[in-house]
Parts: C-alpha cells; sequence; structure tokens
C-alpha cells in the first residue's frame, strides 16, 4: 500500500525580519501546493524585555507582509498573538509542522543563531526535512564571508570594506575608489559647536493606519508593563513606506550625512541620518538599492562624496562585515567578558531618570522612539556601560530589547565586539573609550548638567570622566602596550600620585552606588 503523501508540499516560513516578497524561500513556489507560516509568538518580545514599539514594527510589518502575500494569491497561514496556549515561536512551529506534515519546511538562513538552532531541532524531531536557504538580501554569503576571514588572525572591517567595493564595484573609478581614497571617516567627525545644527530638514513620518493603530493598541494592552512608549510610533511598516523613507533621506538629509554623523544635540533624535536602518533589517529594503540610491545621488546630483562613502561604508562594509562576524564567532560571542564585568545594568537604563545629561537624554528619546543614532549607542549608554564595568550579557540583552532595528546579527556583534571590548578585540583594535571632553565636544549634552566634564574627582566630578580615568588605571598595562592606545596612558602617567588615588575612590563610590548617579 503506497505511503500517504502530505497535502502540503512545502511550508514556508517566514520569520519577522525576512519580509522581502523577493526572497530565496519564494523560489519555486507554488500556491497550489505550498503554504506561507507566519507567526506572532509572544516569546519574541519576552526574551529580552523589548520596547513597546519595537514589537509594534514586527508585528506590524508582518501583517502588512501577509497583506501583500495574499494579494498575490498565495495561502498564508498567519497566528496572530494569543491563538494558543504556546508562546514560544519553536513550540508554535512545532504544533503546525505536526499538523500539517509537510514534505519539507523552506526558510531563508535565520538572524539569530538560538532560533536557527531551534528550527533545525524541530524538523528532526519531527521528520520534517529543512530546506535552509541563503539569505541572498546580503551581499556576501555565510560562507562567502568565512572563507574570507580565513585569510586574517584578526579580521578588520577596513580589508573587507575594500574587497567589498572592488567586488560590486561600488564608488570605484577603473580600478581605483572613487576620489583616490577609500574612506572619507576624517572629514566625517564634526561637531556642530555652540550655534547648534541649525535648521535640519525632518525626516519623512509614517502615519499609522488601521492596522498599525490595532496593532498598537494590542501590545499597549498585552505589552503593558514593557519600556517605553508607542505614542510616538512612525516607521515605515511596508516596502512601499522604506522606499519613500530612503527617497527622503538622499533628497534631503545625504548631502550632510557625512559631516555631521557622530554629532549628537538634545531634542535632535534624527539630524541628518538615514532612518532606514530597521526597514533595511526587516528586509523591507536591501542594501544594493540603498547604495544605488546614494551612489546615484553622488553621480547624477554631485552630493560631497565624503558624506556618500560614509554612509556607503556603513552599508556595504560595516552592516556586512558584523553580520559575518556573527556567525564565524556563535554561540561563543554571546558568552564572551573579556574583562569580567559583572556588575548590574543601572535601572535609569529603562527610565532615563539619572543626573546625567547625557544619558538622560539619549535613554530619553530612546524610550520615547526606540532610536538612538550610532555615536550615542557607541560613546553615551555604551560607553558608559563598559566604563562602569556592567556584565555584558545585560547590556546586550539591553540593546537588543529597545531598538526597532535590533535583531541579534547586527546587535550582539557591535556590543559585544565593538562597544563592550567583551570579545578582547577580535575585530576591533581598541577599546572605544573617551573622557566627558568627548560629549561635551560633539554635544550639548553637557549645558547645565550637574557634574562637570573637566572635573575627575570630587562630588562635581562627571561619572563617565571618573570611570574613563579608572578604567585607564585599571588597564594601563595594556593600554601602553597598543600603539592606538599609548597616548591615553601616556596622558594617565601624567597624574599625580594623589590625583591617582583620589580618582579610585570617587570611582569606588559611584560603582557602588550606579543607581544613584
Amino acid at each position: 500500500m503506497p505511503e500517504a503523501t502530505s497535502a502540503v508540499r512545502h511550508l514556508v516560513l517566514v520569520l519577522g525580519d525576512q519580509l522581502d516578497l523577493d526572497s530565496a524561500a519564494f523560489e519555486g513556489f507554488d500556491p497550489a501546493r505550498d503554504r506561507v507560516l507566519m507567526i506572532e509568538a509572544e516569546g519574541e518580545s519576552t526574551a529580552v524585555w523589548s520596547h513597546r514599539a519595537r514589537t509594534v514594527l514586527f508585528l506590524s510589518a508582518m501583517r502588512h507582509f501577509a497583506e501583500a502575500l495574499r494579494q498575490r494569491g498565495w495561502p498564508v497561514d498567519y497566528r496572530r498573538l494569543g491563538e494558543g496556549a504556546d508562546r514560544d515561536l519553536c513550540a508554535l512551529l512545532a504544533a503546525r509542522l505536526e499538523r500539517d506534515r509537510p514534505a519539507r519546511l523552506v526558510l531563508v538562513e535565520p538572524g539569530e543563531w538560538r532560533l536557527e538552532q531551534g528550527v533545525r531541532a524541530a524538523c528532526e524531531r519531527l521528520g520534517v526535512a529543512l530546506d535552509l536557504r541563503d539569505d541572498l538580501h546580503f551581499m556576501i554569503s555565510r560562507a562567502g564571508f568565512a572563507e574570507w576571514a580565513k585569510k586574517y588572525r584578526q579580521p578588520r572591517m577596513e580589508f573587507f570594506y575594500r574587497m567589498m567595493r572592488e567586488r560590486h564595484g561600488v564608488l570605484m573609478e577603473g580600478g581605483e575608489p572613487a576620489g583616490g581614497r577609500w574612506n572619507f571617516d576624517a572629514e566625517n567627525r564634526s561637531g556642530f559647536g555652540r550655534k547648534g545644527p541649525g535648521l535640519v530638514p525632518p525626516p519623512l513620518r509614517f502615519e499609522p493606519d488601521a492596522i498599525t493603530r490595532a496593532v498598537i493598541a494590542e501590545v499597549d494592552a498585552r505589552f503593558a508593563d514593557h519600556p517605553g512608549s508607542t505614542a510616538a510610533f512612525d516607521w515605515p511598516v511596508s516596502r512601499e513606506q522604506a522606499l519613500a523613507a530612503l527617497a527622503d533621506f538622499v533628497e534631503h538629509r545625504l548631502e550632510l550625512f557625512g559631516h555631521h554623523q557622530d554629532a549628537m544635540w538634545t531634542g535632535q533624535p534624527w539630524l541628518w541620518h538615514a532612518r532606514i536602518s530597521a526597514a533595511m533589517n526587516l528586509k523591507l529594503i536591501s542594501p544594493r538599492e540603498v547604495i544605488a540610491a546614494a551612489v546615484n545621488a553622488w553621480r547624477e546630483r554631485g552630493l560631497p562624496l565624503q558624506s556618500v562613502e560614509g554612509f556607503v561604508r556603513q552599508v556595504i562594509g560595516w552592516r556586512e562585515f558584523i553580520r559575518g562576524m556573527y556567525w564565524l564567532d556563535m554561540p561563543g560571542l554571546r558568552e564572551a567578558n573579556h574583562y569580567g564585568h559583572r556588575r548590574a545594568l543601572p535601572r535609569w537604563y529603562w527610565s532615563g531618570d539619572t543626573q546625567m545629561a547625557c544619558m538622560r537624554a539619549v535613554v530619553g528619546q530612546t524610550m520615547k522612539h526606540g532610536y538612538a543614532h550610532h555615536i550615542q549607542r557607541l560613546m553615551v549608554t555604551g560607553q558608559f556601560a563598559l566604563l562602569a564595568e556592567i556584565e555584558p550579557q545585560q547590556v546586550e540583552d539591553w540593546y537588543l530589547a529597545v531598538y526597532v532595528d535590533a535583531v541579534e546579527w547586527v546587535e550582539l556583534p557591535n556590543v559585544a565586539g565593538m562597544t563592550l571590548y567583551a570579545n578582547g578585540g577580535r575585530f576591533t583594535s581598541k577599546p572605544y573609550v573617551a573622557s566627558g571632553a568627548y560629549i561635551q565636544r560633539m554635544s550639548n549634552y553637557c549645558d547645565g548638567c550637574r557634574y562637570s566634564p573637566s572635573v575627575r574627582s570630587g562630588d562635581a566630578a562627571c561619572p563617565v570622566t571618573v570611570l574613563y580615568w579608572h578604567f585607564l588605571d585599571r588597564h594601563e598595562a595594556d593600554f601602553a602596550a597598543n600603539p592606538r592606545t599609548a597616548l591615553m596612558a601616556k596622558n594617565l602617567a601624567k597624574l599625580s600620585p594623589d590625583e591617582r588615588a583620589a580618582i579610585r575612590t570617587r570611582a569606588a563610590q559611584m560603582l557602588a552606588g550606579l543607581d544613584a548617579l
């Protein structure tokens, strides 16, 4: 007697960060025999204490994407929050596999090691073949990156970036980089000065439609105890909106993006930044079309090369590099703790209720919008966590929870590798630390703060400054031995023994009472 065959040939699982209508998962899709599966799982919002705006973005974008698939006439099995008792995505997937018994589960590579392992285990347990496909959204495959990285004991983004520019012909003139240089980073570090940023063209807003409004109401009710607010939610949630956001950035803000990309200013969350990282990480738009839009603006409109190159480097360089390093170093990356830091994350990281004006501004902005740009993340919230000796895993969970663009493949290596130096310089050449003077130079955060960035000890001393010198004091030998940080060690050596003792005393007081700062 012949074996019974499944009514479902291919069950195509689409995850919340895989909203790509041209996804490799849909290659060969037959609406008569195949079915798309999308799952809203409460566990994805509670594994870390997710910002409500982050949950809204994922769920609204998923629901819009499901509608786009249905408009193609494709069958979509869509599980919404609260349908069934299970809260775990892999458990919900297993229930669908057991019910439908497809011949094959088709899935593009997830953006999280844990999830990929869970899907594999579910398929193996139920005897369902897993067709795991390369994520063609990215411009280099995981295998391709691993092959490139074999050549280096310590992979560096700059070498990777040049290879990618040559391979894809981006900002190249013949065999040479446009403008005769590979990067213009030295020209892209300007602050605003005392007058501030002036008039900044605001980014295009996307008023929540009926789908998004329903999601906001549901999230506010179901996750009422979660951090952040949904009141200002205006993120792009569809491909059409994502393309509009890209066009708006290229038209109005790319020109000055490079020059001021590191600057910060109170009450100005967006400045000249693109605000498209979330749309890219959900795969609503691709890096190829993002890069093409920027390069075309340089060629056709004469936008400054320093701005266009600085932006392109973020996309084809750092973004692709960091994804490659994530898959190269997992699962060990998650456990990395080079300095052995064990302190608890201060409670005000979830509220912004601190006397430090810089942290109050950035955390407050984060709680309102689910957003901060890369220098706010690296040199304000991230640097403080490093200097305050916070356990890396707690910091990593916080970043994954509070930013709308956070997917683990991009969040974890950025935080563990670059921000916290938790992996001991695996792909960075030094810890990124500075005193409060850096924040004062790049922002107006220090104006009116109860702490002084120029004071190293005593009650008025800036916690960033005190903990910076304390960090140098603890790791003086390492800093002295590294050519990129040797000058910091020399400056530390200029301090008198009494000054260093005073710094240690004040640092100990601060570290013992982080919640009160």
